[in-house]
């Protein structure tokens, strides 16, 4: 029920992301309205985050989960009766907080109710679903535009984080350790939870630097898939079409890779994944930049789509087996500032360049400094004395 409630809940932002995009350009017609969507997700994250890992480690986080879904469920529904941009822009503001909420209790309450020899195997699971999302939720949503209106398309998001929610109600409650009523939010309480959290960074320094470096890997991917429609149209002049099918080529990568790590998940270490996933991942990136054709871009997106599951379900198993339940909500929302800040930065830097010097010298470089990281983050996993951190429960195999 678990995966299935998040499955069903990102497969409706993916339809959501099409339909919101269409009805946007519909309503105002203009390109920077709808560029304007993207930039709203980052800022909330960073007005939020401050202070929202506070309340999720004190309140109950399976509440939480149901809470926000039926509260996206209703900013979503309402979206379609606006005849103006500023109140969808403060519709995707709330939407954006909400989801800074969800996301870290549903981290938290994984992490609770997973043992852990079976968090990887779980977390290759939800890889799977997320991936198949990716492809299949923008396909139905331009299906749903094709046979009903953009409106329509919107209410059945709206409708499943209702069955998001659903499923959530159905879960088993789990009390953490610090669960209490939250009678006052006090600046006190916000400043020692900040201490509370550089302190647990202070004295386990190495998990932080995995996290800080699966996060910038993830933030340069993101600075250069942003600029992926730019690049392949004006420099290998490939059309719309051919960028469609790239992306859906991607997903299939996304698929076949997330379905393989499921597969093999129990027989992969952690350390096998990372270091795997993080190497190959960047080596997609490189054949991108330096791609001359279609099959070339091709190539490099189904190799980046596959091992992108190989990297993602080994860094999240490492995360959930390093922190402290009790903390991670402020550590996973606190850490996530510094993500969105640089998220930020780098998305303008990467197309700011790009206005200066050809487009094609900013992704090399930026696949170059894949490559780099992805070196970095494999040093660190295969230092022999940081094995203890990878280490793994013994699991019980059925033997024929």
């Amino acid at each position: 029920m678990l995966l299935f409630g998040l499955g069903i809940s990102t497969l409706g932002d993916f339809i959501y992301l099409v339909a919101i995009n269409v009805l946007v350009l519909k309503l105002t017609g203009s390109a920077a309205a709808v560029a304007g969507l993207w930039i709203i997700g980052p800022i909330a994250s960073m007005v939020t985050k401050f202070w929202s890992g506070s309340m999720i480690d004190r309140l109950n986080i399976r509440r939480i989960m149901i809470g926000t879904d039926l509260i996206r469920a209703v900013l979503v529904a309402i979206i379609p009766f606006f005849n103006l941009i500023w109140p969808i822009y403060v519709c995707l503001f709330f939407l954006s907080i909400s989801k800074a909420f969800f996301e870290p209790a549903a981290i938290t309450y994984i992490t609770n109710v997973v043992p852990e020899k079976g968090r990887k195997q779980f977390n290759s699971f939800r890889s799977l679903i997320t991936s198949s999302a990716f492809l299949i939720g923008p396909a139905v949503s331009g299906a749903l535009l094709l046979i009903t209106t953009v409106h329509i398309s919107i209410w059945l998001n709206a409708f499943s984080f209702v069955v998001s929610g659903i499923m959530m109600y159905l879960l088993p409650n789990v009390k953490t350790e610090d669960e209490q009523t939250v009678h006052k939010f006090s600046l006190t309480m916000l400043r020692s939870d900040w201490k509370e959290v550089f302190s647990f960074s202070q004295s386990n320094l190495f998990v932080v630097k995995v996290y800080f470096l699966a996060q910038l890997f993830m933030i340069v991917a993101l600075g250069m898939d942003a600029q992926e429609v730019v690049f392949t149209q004006q420099v290998l002049h490939l059309s719309e079409t051919d960028y469609g099918l790239l992306i859906s080529l991607t997903g299939v990568g996304s698929i076949l890779g997330a379905a393989t790590v499921s597969l093999v998940a129990e027989k992969l270490s952690i350390k096998a994944l990372m270091t795997s996933g993080y190497l190959l991942v960047s080596v997609g990136y490189l054949v991108y930049a330096f791609s001359v054709s279609f099959w070339t871009v091709a190539i490099g997106f189904m190799v980046l789509g596959f091992f992108n599951s190989f990297s993602g379900t080994g860094f999240m198993t490492f995360y959930q087996n390093n922190v402290p339940v009790k903390m991670m909500g402020r550590i996973s929302s606190i850490y996530g500032i510094f993500q969105s800040v640089l998220q930020v930065i780098f998305i303008l830097l990467i197309g700011f360049t790009g206005d200066i010097i050809p487009v094609r010298y900013s992704i090399v470089a930026a696949s170059m400094l894949l490559l780099v990281l992805s070196f970095w983050q494999i040093k660190l996993v295969l230092m022999p004395s940081k094995a203890g951190y990878f280490e793994e429960e013994e699991e019980f195999r059925s033997t024929s």
